[in-house]
Parts: C-alpha cells; structure tokens; sequence
C-alpha cells in the first residue's frame, strides 16, 4: 500500500475535504454499527431464558471509569430485564428489533453517505490523470514519440486509465472505509476480552502473508498484460493504415497469423491474472473461517475454565464482531489485488508522465515578437543518440525576406534541420540565432508564434473546414479566414460543398483530396501571419494540376515573409535566393539555381535526372 499511496497520493491531495468528510461519516457508521450489535445481547439473554438474577442499575461515574465495561453490560441486563417485567419477553424483543431497526437504518445512511461522499474523488481522480497525460504528451518533444509505438501510446491514454479506474477508483471506498471499521471493532473486541483478541491477532498474519503473495505475482502479470494489449492494439492501428498493401501484395494470411500470435499471447497472461484474482476470494473465505474456528475453541476454553469474564452472550456478541471485523479484511485483500493489478497499469502511465522534456525554457525566458534581419546556423550539429549524426557542422544564413531552398537525397537531414528552428528538437552542438539571440533563451511561444509550417502531409482535425483554417487563431472572422482561403485558392472549393466553410473533413481530412487539404493547410498558415514561413515538401505528393493551383498559393503566402523551403521537385525553388545541397547531413554545395547548374556538381546531378 505504500506504493499505491506514493503514486496516486498527489492526486488524493486535491481532494482533502472529501476524504477527511468521508472518514468522519464512516467512523459514525462503524459506531452505529457496533451499537447494532449490541441490541442481539438482551436478545439472546430472553431467548435462552438466561435471566436467573435480579440486575440493579448501576449509575457512570468517572471515578468507576476502569469498570466502564462491567457497569454497561449490567445496564444493558438491567433495562432489558425490566422491560421483560414490563411488557413481556414477546414484547421486549419487538421493542428491541425497533431499536435494532432504526440503528441500522441510521449506519447504512452513514455507509452510503461515506460512499456518496467518495464519487466526486474518484472520478475525479480518473479525469486529473487522463488530463495530466494528455496535457504531457502535447509538452513532449517529437523524439518521444519516434521511439514509442503509436497503439502502446494509445493503450496507456485509454485502457490502462479505465483499469485504473475500474481497481484503483473502485477501491476506494474499501480502502477508506475498511480500516475504520477494523480500529473501532478491534478497539471494541480488546474491550470486551484483551486474552481473546491477542490471540487472534496472532493467527492474523497467516492471512496477511498469503494475500501478499498473490498479489505481488499479480502485479508483475498485469504488467506483461497490459504490454501485450499495447502490441495487439499497434498491430491493428498499423493494419488500418497500411490496408491498401496487404491487399496489394496478399498478405491477408501473414498479417492475420500475426495478430493471432499476439492475441493468443495476451490471452494466455490474462487467464493467470484472472486465476491469481479469483484466488482472492477462496483464499481469504478459508483463511477467515479457519480463523473463527480457532478463536471459537480458545474463546470457549477461557469461558469453561472460568479465566474469562465473557458470558454465554458477550461472546456469541465477540464472536459476531469478531466476523464482522473479517468481511472488511477481506475487501481489503480483493481491492489489494485490484489495486496491484491498477498499479501496474499506472507504472506504464508514469512512463508518459514521468518522461522528461529535453525542451526546456530558461528562467526567464525572452519574448520576441518579429524577424528584424536574419536567422543564422552556427556550426549546428545533431544527433537522436550518440550512436548516429544527422548533422554536422551545419552553417547558413537566412536574412529577413529571403528565401532559402533544401534539397538533397531522402534522409540527408533536411526535414530535421528545420525541425530544430522551431525547437522540436534542440541542437547537440552550436546554436541557431534569431537576430542574434540564441533560440534557447527565447519563449517558445513566441518562437513558435514567428513561424508557420506547411508540410508534405496536410495535417489536418475531424472538424470543420472554418475551424481548420482558423487552427491556432484566436477568434478568427469568418471575412478573416474566407481572405485566407482566396489567397490560398481554396475558397472556390470550399463554396462547392454542401455546408461550405462549416463542411466536417472528416478523420484526418480523408474527405478532401490531397490538393485540397494541402491548400486548407496553405490558408491556416495565411492567416496565422507569420514572419518566417517553413515548405516541408508542400507540393511533391499531388497532381500537375493540384501541384499548380498549390504552387500559386505558396508563392502568394511566400512574399514579403522568409521562407526555407524543402523540395524534391527542383523546378519549384529555382528562384530561391540561396539553394543548399545537404549530403549525408553536410552542406555540400550552396548558391543560386544557375550557379550550381554551372559547378556540374551533385545540384546538376539531381536536376538532371529530374528532367530525364
């Protein structure tokens, strides 16, 4: 339990007024509870007849405190004793049942209170952790992300937070209201017999040790668990987005026997977790009834042999408290299990919450605000480990209205070159200035409010066409974001569509063409208005025709900005001020289209194989 309150404590810690109401509530049931108890003493006295001796009331005073015990049994006999002279034993065992009645009507108003009073911590619990990970994975650098699996990411965010929920957030009540009932009913059964409840305390830890052995097994299985859900679910998000090549190359079979493995994998390690779980039951039912067995001879040899003050009745009431006490203990050995099994579904959700931004601020951090003469590379090397460089001793220049062009062989490091301007990742070595400050020491929201991107692949949200424009803006017009979309040619298709600018785009814009979401992409980064503009390739997936009406569009969105532009298609950066050849993470040649035309270096190479 100390792991489970180390982890899930600063959590409980927002919610201190539940649970400090909710222990209060449930510390006036477990009384009432006990109070209860107490009516089957009179009860059992006039059923067996046990009533032989005349009781006289015996008045509290804190001089006899150390006989409070004695004085209020004999209390308890006197009043019971009179009401059977009174009424009758029919009668006075209804009056008691009434008495009995309203006590546990009031206990389990104070149960269901203290359960009440727990809702609001529990789902809120569930809803500041699901919070608290999406909050860190819109924080977290890139890098994370290219080393972790999409579908494990996704198995955290969901599953793992609904098995917290359903054993961590189901729990709760058992572990905050069951320790209470165990401290008010053993302080009762020391009161009633310390020698008995010694005793039993010592046969106690049998039980203990034995649920703390399956539990321990059950966490380290959950764990495996949720890890072969994680790769079962990645399997089938990479199988729906690779769909048109397995039918293209039939590999139905090989995907689905893949899958298979996987599946029958996971089920295998979810049948033993399941097994060490219903083992919580039988285990703690046997233990505890082997326990009552024991105290029950021991109990019973005290009485016989006159070395205890318990009578026929007190003990038949130890005995009922006694078994009381156990039913919480057993709740508490099941939600030990539930809350192994959600621990480890929350170690894996530490992976996220834990994992450490390499991205960080300075203290205080400089604001800026515009491009005023130039963003300069500074012997710029970089590397995702120490294993491999991307870059190295990268060097260029970009002035103020300029625009730069990219271009070299796939994996050569262009597109993490310009990943690092906006800090996606930082620098291993040297440094990229902005106007002569280093971009480490400047806010990253007012870094990245300096630059807008228009990639190879349009990202684009399930939602509206105005929303997707107007991503990032706040309280875009719609004259705003409708200028946007004419500069970028967008708003003649846009027109076209049954709901025009509030038309959903469907799942990751699958309701538009590739033309079409890259232009929306083209009008969300005209209307963000930013001085430094990043073309990662914006134009090398479409058609001559798409290519044409985009190509139009970036070059309205490129005047008067500065530009780096990524391209594969060389005739679309030969007015570029400056082209840089990158090889092998080197710059390998720079200068103008007709300058390296003329070097008959790599740059021809490339174009001339284009024009072939």
């Amino acid at each position: 339990m100390k792991e489970f309150f180390q982890i899930m404590g600063k959590y409980f810690a927002r919610y201190k007024k539940y649970i400090v109401s909710a222990l209060g509530v449930n510390v006036l049931s477990s009384v009432l509870n006990l109070f209860s108890f107490a009516t089957i003493i009179p009860i059992l006295n006039i059923l067996f007849q046990k009533e032989e001796k005349a009781y006289e009331y015996m008045p509290l005073s804190w001089d006899k405190i150390d006989d409070l015990k004695t004085i209020l049994l004999n209390d308890v006999n006197y009043y019971a004793q009179l009401m059977v002279e009174q009424h009758g034993p029919a009668t006075t065992m209804l009056l008691l049942g009434i008495v009995l009645s309203i006590a546990t009507f009031f206990k389990t108003g104070a149960y269901f209170g203290g359960s009440a009073l727990l809702m609001p911590l529990r789902t809120g619990v569930i809803r500041d952790i699901r919070n608290d990970i999406y909050n860190k994975v819109l924080r977290l650098p890139l890098s994370f992300f290219s080393e972790e699996k999409k579908g494990d990411i996704l198995t955290r965010v969901s599953t793992d937070v609904n098995e917290i929920d359903a054993s961590i957030g189901a729990s709760l009540d058992t572990l905050i209201k069951n320790p209470i009932l165990i401290v008010v009913y053993m302080g009762m059964l020391i009161a009633l017999s310390w020698q008995l409840t010694l005793f039993t305390l010592l046969v106690v830890p049998i039980l203990a040790v034995a649920i703390g052995k399956i539990g321990k097994s059950l966490k380290a299985n959950s764990i495996l668990q949720q890890s072969k859900l994680s790769d079962s679910i990645s399997q089938f998000e990479e199988t729906l987005g690779g769909l048109r090549i397995i039918k293209a190359f039939i590999a139905e079979k090989k995907m689905q026997d893949r899958f298979e493995k996987v599946n029958e994998e996971f089920r295998d390690i979810a049948n033993r977790v399941a097994i060490r779980q219903s083992a919580a039951h039988p285990v703690s039912e046997f233990l505890g009834t082997v326990m009552i067995v024991i105290v029950l001879w021991f109990g019973g040899y005290l009485i016989f042999s006159g070395k205890s003050s318990l009578d026929g009745g007190v003990f038949i009431y130890y005995l009922v408290i006694l078994y009381s006490t156990l039913q919480p203990l057993k709740d508490i050995s099941k939600a030990g299990y539930s809350v192994q099994k959600g621990l480890a579904s929350m170690e894996r959700i530490n992976k996220i919450l834990e994992a450490e931004n390499n991205i960080k601020e300075t203290a205080n951090p400089k604001q800026i605000n515009e491009l005023h003469n130039c963003i300069e590379l500074k012997n710029v090397s970089f590397s995702y480990d120490a294993s491999r460089e991307i870059l190295h001793q990268i060097s260029l220049k970009v002035n103020k209205g300029d625009t730069i062009a990219l271009v070299g062989q796939s994996g050569s490091g262009k597109s993490t070159l310009v990943d690092l301007i906006p800090r996606f990742h930082d620098v291993s070595s040297g440094e990229i200035d902005i106007d002569g400050q280093d971009i480490r020491t400047l806010s990253l929201h007012s870094l990245r409010g300096l630059i807008g991107n228009v990639n190879q692949e349009a990202i684009l949200f399930n939602d509206t066409i105005f929303n997707n424009i107007a991503f990032g803006v706040e309280n875009a017009t719609q004259e705003q974001v409708e200028a946007a979309a004419k500069i970028a040619n967008a708003h003649e298709f846009i027109m076209e569509m049954e709901q025009g600018y509030q038309t959903n785009v469907g799942d990751r814009g699958g309701r538009l063409s590739g033309g079409q979401r890259q232009r929306i992409s083209i009008a969300r980064a005209i209307l963000k208005n930013p001085p430094i503009l990043i073309l990662d390739e914006a134009t090398s997936a479409l058609d001559t025709e798409s290519e044409r009406l985009v190509q139009d569009a970036l070059e309205k969105l490129m005047k008067t900005r500065t530009t780096i532009a990524i391209a594969h298609r060389l005739s679309t950066i030969k007015n570029a001020n400056i082209i840089y050849v990158l090889h092998e993470g080197k710059i390998v040649e720079q200068g103008t289209h007709e300058q390296l035309i003329a070097q008959g270096g790599y740059y021809k190479k490339l174009n001339d194989m284009q024009s072939l």
